[in-house]
């Protein structure tokens, strides 16, 4: 009967098993990492022999270099002056030079440097152009035939958060001591000041007003032009009256409203309605109807 041989075992060379054992000794915990990686024989990454044309010239280098920069730019924008932007234009900018960037790969390189930077510089120009088409106007309902106006939105808020705040003509402490009339203003209140019934709504009216216009530096201009009805205006103007300027211009509210998303930045209003960590059941029927004047309009 004949034999059956057994098959010889696989021979790995000494080399490749040299190298296999010293990547596993340098990942081991505790491993000796005083020798380098030469010495371990793993081969180091390379540069490539052009790289510095690469650095200077390449279209898909400088495509990935203007795609970070949309990214970290706008941020630290947000961080240095309090202003938002509008996120879909810094998207599809991003994803328009990432397509770039990859077309970029498949193109023949080797042109003069004046041609490669001509290329270059026409595609992050069409780019932005592409951008700024798909991302305008960014609604989610139809928008205004013109920007509101400071009287059209007095109109609307100015009784709306007088029958929201409450109106005492005589000068009060409030709860942390301060000196405060009429619809909680604090201007230049002394101990027994008394206000009018029409000097309370004129201080309402300038209070108003300056919330609305401190608040309008974190809309964008698409925001403004064509999301921002007497309604809506009056409706975020509100709250900020009452949690502050910074606080809703910073929100994911106004984030909402100048990416195009109305009905969820009406939404994100409605979670101001805690004091502390409590919800206050004053703050959530105000936020509602808030909420209610924010949707006019939305489909």
């Amino acid at each position: 009967m004949p034999q059956v041989r057994k098959a010889a075992p696989a021979r790995v060379s000494a080399a490749k098993t040299s190298r296999v054992a010293a990547l596993s000794s340098w990942c081991l915990p505790g491993a000796d990492h005083s020798q380098s990686f030469s010495e371990r024989k793993i081969p180091m990454p390379r540069l490539v022999t052009d790289w510095r044309r690469v650095v200077l010239l390449s279209l898909s280098f400088w495509m990935m270099v203007a795609g970070l920069a949309v990214l970290v730019l706008p941020e630290l924008w947000f961080r240095w002056t309090g202003r938002d932007y509008d996120p879909n234009v810094a998207w599809w900018l991003g994803a328009l030079l990432l397509v770039a960037g990859l077309c970029g790969r498949l193109l023949e390189q080797g042109l003069s440097p004046w041609k490669e930077w001509l290329r270059i510089a026409a595609v992050v120009l069409i780019a932005v152009a592409l951008a700024l088409l798909l991302a305008w106007p960014s609604a989610a309902a139809p928008g205004n035939a013109s920007p509101a106006t400071e009287a059209e939105t007095l109109d609307i808020a100015v009784p709306f958060i007088a029958g929201e705040e409450g109106k005492r003509n005589r000068a009060y402490r409030d709860a942390v001591g301060i000196w405060t009339i009429c619809y909680g203003s604090i201007r230049g209140v002394v101990a027994n000041m008394v206000k009018t019934d029409q000097e309370c709504t004129d201080l309402l009216k300038v209070e108003v007003a300056e919330h609305r216009a401190g608040l309008h530096r974190y809309f964008v201009p698409s925001t403004i032009l064509v999301r921002l009805p007497p309604t809506r205006d009056a409706a975020y103007t509100s709250t900020a009256f009452n949690v502050g300027v910074a606080g809703i211009g910073k929100s994911t509210a106004t984030r909402r409203l100048n990416a195009g998303d109305i009905a969820g930045g009406c939404l994100a209003l409605t979670w101001f309605d805690k004091a502390g960590k409590r919800v206050l059941r004053g703050l959530f029927e105000r936020r509602k109807r808030e909420k209610a004047l924010c949707m006019i309009g939305v489909r």
